[in-house]
């Protein structure tokens, strides 16, 4: 029932091509042809690697974590730069950098590191937040000058970093060519955070956040995602993510493209309000999305750059996801890359080696002796120095900018922003921007690094090239992306960009628009066509929440430019007007009396009885709102995905809305079924139209957790989450003799064996406890193909005679193959007689197995175990 530890063991999905050392033991792995894959640095030095970013030249900056997700004690963490002074894809020296707890998410830009990590109280000992700061080597030693820079602080949820640990918590950062650090926040959201500026902002779930480089302009860039671990962004500032699983409950992996101000739904929007979300662009089914890049290095082979390349934990594998333009977004198609023990991340450096992280079965709470880095380049790769850019001259750096590659466009842009000449910096920026013969990616960066290096200043340069067909996208968004310059910005360039044919210019006029904050925006806002697919699903169905749909994007854009404007005035003089759906899709998130009274005076204007439907659904939808956020409630790991809200309270406007559904709903008895649809779908709980319903825990303040009282109820490990299952055992003491008992019950005798005089079947059991701790074991039970021990990687053969056979190889000649199936039996065959052979990804133990016991049975079973030590 159970594999050894990685310690000991390879894993089934690996790469190949390389050596590698897992204690003792060395493997041959297998890579794609075109790449050279080398072992970079090991667990004695790199242990549980969290997050890993490498800076232009190649050094290598490692986040440490062996108190991962689930622990709770500080001083595990850290921050190290490893150096290959000789290029040969092995870590030649290393430095301890700074010492952090749970790092998260390193970028490092010229002698600046940035970190977000958690932070700890020093008198007790408590998880106090998460904060991204900034460390400075400004005399190169690859240590930190001093202590760090707090730029955003409590980018967390601290009441479920204390009870769960940097779970479902603050991951990884980026930076895009516009300057912005981009902030993957996990589904526990944040309450106060607070920027350097002093402003503060709240986010109920998940999304991502961005902030200046100096920690000041924080502010929300899309939301409604679960656990995003990293952003890939592309040379256009296209922005994608592989977010997490939710272990169940209808929330796969997604794979997803970001459009700013864009709502994603999850969890109380993607299952019956798809019509209001944007949609992933694919749903993967189970997994773990963690590390993120956008490849676009001139080195690599064409099929493996200008893509989009997302780890995925869970799977142990670097998907490519290759993108095709549909609109103002995408189509997919994923295939797998690299397959790599748990990936954590990734990230390149300005001469193309691509260096990764395998937390290798660290487990929940980190280890001190598991997990490495590698580095992979092309077969035909040569080693180039990167210049050191603070040497160059502007317009040296101006020529950075049109390099085919994307690490050196960004490290020239973020020098040329750094000069004291700003004059001098932009009018070299605007020239790359302006110069016609330059290819795309190049003007772009021009715009994004003329727009930071002039500021206000260049105001005037940016609305003339919006005037540009190439490049007018990136204009409306350079000119637009600074709030505190926008006062200045003409409205005209939007305006116009709203009619544009090309569906990407017109996404960029919109939210624009919404961020100018010009009410006269909206009536131009309002023509924007709604299309035939915005319907909301069918009771008692799911909405297509990962379908790619380029006609929603626009309208809902336009919707959240409207909400942003609170353009309540010219919605409600819309609600009867051609465009009347979007007018009240608007409504719907606008919780302002100003907004009823006008839904209410234009039911009895309203042209037919779609129309009064829609109408009514409407103030359905503002009777309750979404409670303010105090950071004391969330949900757990599987949370109540039914929608509209969370939390849901009355409000002022309620009452009226309630007397007017009440009298509708008299005048018409044989609608009543459409009032009691109305009433569970937007949980009004009005008693008219519905029996009262019991309270919904999920939907109040939620309790915590009493262990005691679920602990012994059966099936309670098949209806929780990993990590829930996990807190649990942590939790529960157990009781050995009775996990001896289901150690038989349960059926793991059958493929393992305690003692030595036994049939070898499986891996061997009876010295577990002295290789894995409790967690480690317990996650091997619920995950079996999370690794796989080494020799029991599952193997189908095929014969010339076209029988197959499944086992694990016990012993290999030249002239025959000997296998063991999960049963004990031995099957010996020729080797002449073998025609095929396939090794497995997957672990022969069925995933699941422990589904029906309740957690104190889990938790016997795992302590037996743990005591296994011959």
């Amino acid at each position: 029932m159970i594999k050894t530890s990685l310690a000991l063991l390879c894993t089934a999905s690996v790469l190949a091509g390389a050596n590698f050392y897992l204690g003792d033991k060395k493997f041959k792995l297998s890579d794609p042809p075109e790449l050279t894959i080398s072992r970079f640095a090991g667990p004695d030095i790199t242990p549980s690697p969290a997050c890993l970013a490498v800076a232009p030249n190649g050094d290598v900056f490692v986040g440490v974590d062996m108190i991962g997700s689930l622990g709770k004690d500080p001083g595990k963490g850290r921050i190290l730069r490893l150096t290959d002074s000789d290029n040969d894809g092995k870590m030649d020296a290393h430095t301890e950098f700074a010492v952090v707890d749970n790092p998260r998410g390193i970028l490092v830009i010229g002698k600046k590191v940035y970190v977000l990590h958690t932070t700890f109280s020093a008198e007790t000992g408590k998880a106090t937040g998460m904060s991204l700061v900034l460390f400075e080597d400004n005399d190169g030693d690859g240590k930190a000058d001093g202590a760090p820079q707090p730029l955003v602080t409590d980018l967390s949820n601290t009441k479920y970093i204390q009870e769960r640990g940097t779970d479902h918590a603050t991951n990884g950062i980026r930076m895009g060519i516009d300057g912005w650090i981009y902030i993957s926040v996990g589904d526990f959201g944040f309450h106060n955070a607070t920027d350097r500026s002093g402003k503060k902002m709240t986010m109920l779930g998940g999304g991502i956040v961005r902030v200046r480089p100096d920690g000041t302009e924080m502010e929300v860039f899309t939301h409604g995602t679960r656990n995003v671990y990293d952003v890939a962004i592309d040379p256009f500032m296209n922005v994608f993510t592989r977010e997490n699983t939710n272990d169940g409950g209808g929330w796969n992996v997604r794979f997803s493209h970001h459009i700013q101000s864009g709502e994603y739904g999850y969890p109380v929007l993607f299952q019956h309000f798809t019509d209001e979300i944007l949609p992933a662009l694919v749903d993967v089914g189970g997994g773990s999305g963690t590390g993120a890049l956008y490849m676009s290095e001139p080195g690599w082979p064409e099929k493996f750059t200008n893509v989009p390349m997302m780890a995925d934990w869970g799977r142990s594998m670097l998907y490519i996801h290759r993108v095709t333009a549909d609109g103002a977004t995408f189509t997919q198609k994923e295939e797998e890359f690299l397959g790599i023990p748990q990936i954590t991340d990734l990230d390149v450096d300005g001469s193309g080696r691509l260096y990764l992280s395998a937390w290798d079965g660290a487990g929940y709470s980190g280890s001190p002796n598991k997990g490495y880095i590698i580095r992979a380049v092309p077969k035909d790769w040569t080693y180039t120095a990167f210049p050191d850019i603070t040497k160059s001259s502007v317009a040296e750096l101006a020529a950075m900018l049109k390099s085919p590659s994307s690490v050196a466009r960004l490290a020239a842009s973020q020098e040329l922003v750094s000069r004291e000449d700003k004059q001098a910096a932009s009018a070299a920026a605007l020239a790359v921007a302006v110069d016609m013969e330059a290819p795309l990616y190049a003007r772009v960066a021009g715009i994004y690094t003329y727009a930071q290096a002039a500021g206000h200043d260049g105001i005037a340069g940016l609305t003339g090239l919006t005037k540009d067909a190439t490049v007018r996208e990136h204009a409306l968004r350079a000119l637009a992306d600074r709030k505190g310059l926008v006062a200045d910005v003409s409205i005209d360039p939007f305006l116009q960009g709203i009619k544009d044919p090309s569906p990407r210019v017109a996404a960029a006029a919109i939210v624009g628009l919404g961020r100018l904050g010009r009410q006269e925006a909206a009536a131009a806002l309002l023509q924007t066509k709604v299309p035939a697919t915005f319907v909301a699903p069918a009771k008692g169905t799911e909405g297509p929440h990962a379908t790619p749909n380029a006609a929603i994007v626009l309208p809902h854009l336009a919707v959240q430019s409207l909400v942003k404007l609170h353009a309540v005035d010219a919605a409600v003089a819309g609600i009867n007007g051609p465009n009347g759906a979007l007018a009240m899709w608007s409504l719907r998130y606008m919780h302002d009396t100003k907004a009823v009274n006008g839904l209410l005076a234009a039911y009895p204007l309203a042209k037919d009885l779609k129309q009064k439907n829609q109408i009514i659904t409407t103030l359905a939808r503002l009777y309750k709102k979404e409670a303010d956020y105090d950071a004391s409630w969330w949900w757990g790991t599987r949370p109540d995905s039914h929608g509209p809200y969370y939390k849901a309270v009355t409000w002022e406007g309620s009452a009226a809305i309630e007397k007017f559904l009440k009298r509708e709903a008299l005048k018409a008895p044989a609608r009543k079924q459409f009032f009691t649809d109305l009433d569970e779908r937007n949980r009004m709980e009005i008693a008219a139209f519905a029996p009262a319903k019991k309270e919904d825990a999920v939907a109040k303040n939620e309790p915590k957790v009493d262990l005691e009282k679920i602990k012994n109820k059966k099936g309670q490990v098949g209806k929780s989450s990993i990590e829930d299952v996990l807190i649990a055992v942590n939790n529960i003491k157990g009781d050995p003799a009775k996990g001896k008992l289901l150690f038989t019950a349960q059926g793991c005798v059958a493929c393992h064996s305690i003692n030595k005089g036994e049939k070898m079947k499986g891996p061997f059991m009876g010295q577990i406890g002295s290789i894995m701790n409790r967690e480690q074991i317990a996650e091997s039970i619920l995950k079996p193909n999370a690794s796989i021990s080494q020799g029991f990687a599952t193997v189908t053969i095929t014969t010339k005679d076209k029988k197959s056979y499944m086992g694990f190889v016990t012993e290999e000649t030249a002239s025959r193959v000997v296998l063991r199936d999960i049963g004990g039996n031995v099957t010996t065959l020729k080797a002449s007689d073998i025609a095929s052979r396939k090794e497995m990804k997957n672990s022969m133990m069925p995933a699941g197995l422990a589904n029906a016991l309740s957690y104190e049975e889990l938790a016997s079973l795992v302590t037996f175990l743990s005591q296994q030590k011959k």
